[in-house]
């Protein structure tokens, strides 16, 4: 007797059956329970995923002899029929084989005359999308009006490649990729069934292969018993599907995470023994640092994951030892270098450099830390800190050095001068608002702080209103008419969240009004805090660079090098 594979052998037979389709297998279900059967039926979804064992079972359900019902018997010989595929009244048309006109037209004179035997004549065309133009044309009035005894059932893995008309007459059901634990679990009870030894994490290989599609799974399944028999070794499986041993992959993760160069060279050369293919080892290194970042950002990651149980409780304690930042660094470098691998002459130095690149990388510094130190300099500067100039002094343009000899010339002095403080004159001619209390000044930039914590968005619009009134509970902001800050403001929805939170920050309720400003209030508010801190630049770089244009040495040294001017930075102190 010869051989039945497994995914011919373990087929779906009911709609519990399915795996990882229960959406699919639900509404077909209630379809069949209310008597609400459509006559055209599109089901989309990647290989292997049950799109046409869906078709037969939901046929089965349909030409059942014991009578319509989600639940068929599989002992009458209308199922016996289908589940063979030799059903009389149900046709499985290949499309790939039957793309022409006459195909259709054939099929339409068929369609004409009642089933034989059964309830329904059940035409399931699969890869429909290879029909031509001019069938999918000849089938549309067909498939519009069908007789009260057809139904139609179309399976294909490109549905972008229907023609429209055709899918709007069709009920879609997009089938989605099968997770790897339900795979490794679908895979367990048949390794049962069939008596074979095998461990979780051979099983886990074979799932990864399959990629999300059970068939695929089933067939690499089949391959790796009939190379190991019923006794499956775990490093049989590796060097059989050609694939790296996860302990080894994680194993290269945490010497990248622990800075240590020679554990992931020694990863490498590992890889290197086993003949294992260093883009594929790249790809797969790709994917675990991936996962470290969905476990930084996500409480439960698990559904987003396609890992085992005991894989994702150690990968969870590498992401506990590393910052988001950092993680996002590797694999910027790892996806560059998986495309440096693929066409290099040489691609194990490529990869070798690259992770001990990675072992030297200098920690990431916090978005957050960097805008407080950005902060707190902003602070030193307007607030009488010690600040100085830079001065780049480069020759002017007509007496500089030809390109041949450019590696001659000397580098710019940088010479430091001191900073001297900078009053805004916007802020101290502003009057303050007339029912403003002395307190406003202060507490509008600390209510704006509070929202830009919590609401990012609202506080950087926030920034270019103005203070009309403050006189608690009354708070009155006021924003350029016409702008797009105003504009954002009278949203409904962001106008609620601000007086939310400013509630929050005042501790009471608020009467919260937002206006428009014109230019004839410009005189009586508050500027902005925007405007403000323009204000404080321009100020600052406009007394910078005169006194960068009278320090001595600056000046010497343009009368020696017959330089100019061409850029002026203000550098802390502690940092020359």
């Amino acid at each position: 007797m010869s051989y039945l594979v497994l995914a011919r052998k373990y087929r779906p037979q009911s709609f519990e059956d399915l795996v990882g389709q229960e959406h699919v297998s639900q509404t077909l279900v209630n379809a069949i329970n209310s008597g609400r059967v459509h006559h055209a039926f599109l089901f989309t979804g990647a290989r292997g995923v049950g799109k046409t064992s869906a078709a037969r079972i939901f046929a089965k359900a349909l030409n059942c002899e014991q009578g319509l019902s989600p639940q068929p018997c599989q002992q009458c010989p209308s199922c016996l029929e289908i589940t063979a595929g030799q059903g009389l009244d149900v046709f499985e048309i290949d499309g790939a084989s039957n793309t022409g006109v006459d195909d259709i037209r054939e099929l339409r004179e068929n369609i004409r005359y009642l089933p034989s035997h059964s309830r329904f004549k059940i035409f399931i065309i699969d890869e429909v999308h290879m029909l031509s133009i001019n069938a999918f044309n000849a089938l549309l009035k067909t498939l519009e009006e069908p007789p009260d005894h057809a139904k139609f059932i179309f399976a294909t893995t490109e549905p972008h490649k229907i023609p429209i008309t055709i899918l709007s007459r069709c009920q879609r059901f997009d089938f989605r990729k099968i997770s790897l634990l339900a795979i490794v679990e679908h895979l367990r009870k048949m390794v049962d069934a069939e008596q074979v030894e095998i461990s979780d994490r051979s099983l886990a290989l074979v799932a990864r292969r399959g990629e999300g599609s059970m068939r695929d799974a089933l067939s690499t399944l089949d391959q790796v018993l009939a190379f190991c028999g019923n006794q499956v070794a775990d490093e049989e499986v590796q060097g059989l599907l050609g694939m790296v041993d996860r302990r080894l992959l994680l194993d290269t993760v945490e010497g990248i995470i622990e800075c240590d160069s020679r554990r992931v060279l020694d990863g490498v050369r590992r890889v290197d023994d086993l003949g294992h293919s260093f883009r594929r080892f790249c790809q797969e290194l790709v994917e675990s640092f991936r996962t470290l970042v969905l476990i930084k950002v996500v409480e439960e990651p698990g559904d987003l994951l396609e890992t085992t149980v005991d894989e994702l409780a150690r990968l969870q304690q590498l992401a506990d030892r590393c910052g988001v930042e950092d993680l996002q660094r590797v694999l910027t470098l790892l996806v560059k270098t998986e495309a440096e691998v693929a066409g290099s002459s040489f691609p194990r130095l490529a990869l070798e450099m690259t992770l001990v690149r990675l072992t030297h990388l200098p920690p990431g510094k916090e978005i957050g830390a960097l805008l407080r130190k950005v902060e707190d300099l902003e602070r030193r500067l307007t607030g009488n800190g010690p600040a100085v100039a830079v001065a780049a002094v480069t020759p002017p343009i007509a007496e500089r050095s030809p390109p041949v000899r450019r590696e001659e010339s000397r580098p710019a002095k940088v010479v430091p001068v001191a900073e001297p403080t900078v009053v805004a004159e916007s802020v101290a001619a502003a009057e303050p608002a007339p029912s403003a209390g002395v307190a406003d000044q202060t507490c509008w930039p600390k209510l704006v702080q509070h929202v830009r914590k919590e609401r990012p968005r609202i506080g950087s619009i926030l920034e270019h209103g103005r203070l009309v009134r403050f006189a608690l509970p009354e708070l009155e902001v006021g924003f350029v008419a016409g702008s797009f800050y105003l504009e954002q403001m009278k949203d409904a929805e962001t106008a609620e969240v601000f007086q939310a939170l400013a509630e929050s920050f005042f501790q009471q309720s608020l009467k919260l009004r937002i206006v428009a400003v014109d230019g004839d209030h410009g005189d009586r508010v508050p500027p902005s805090l925007a405007e403000e801190r323009r204000s404080r630049e321009t100020g600052r770089k406009e007394q910078l660079e005169q006194e960068a244009r009278k320090h001595p040495v600056i000046k010497a040294a343009q009368e020696i090098l017959g330089g100019e001017i061409v850029e002026i930075k203000p550098i802390d102190k502690e940092s020359l």
